[in-house]
């Protein structure tokens, strides 16, 4: 299992690179690419949530 920070780091780059590719996708006009951006960016929010859990969870045990 990764540890907190890990996932943390993960998600941010995954929240940046999406919003790239969304930014990039609307510039293009290329809905697919923006969809990407999009699902990629919620993806690396559920990263850094899943962080922040596991940190909680840490905090609680000790």
């Amino acid at each position: 299992m990764k540890d907190s920070k890990t996932d943390k780091s993960e998600g941010m780059i995954d929240k940046v690179t999406g919003k790239v590719k969304e930014t990039l996708g609307k510039a293009t006009d290329d809905p697919e690419t923006e969809a990407e951006g999009k699902n990629q960016h919620t993806k690396g929010s559920a990263k850094q949530t899943k962080g922040n859990v596991k940190d909680t969870l840490k905090s609680a045990k000790e």
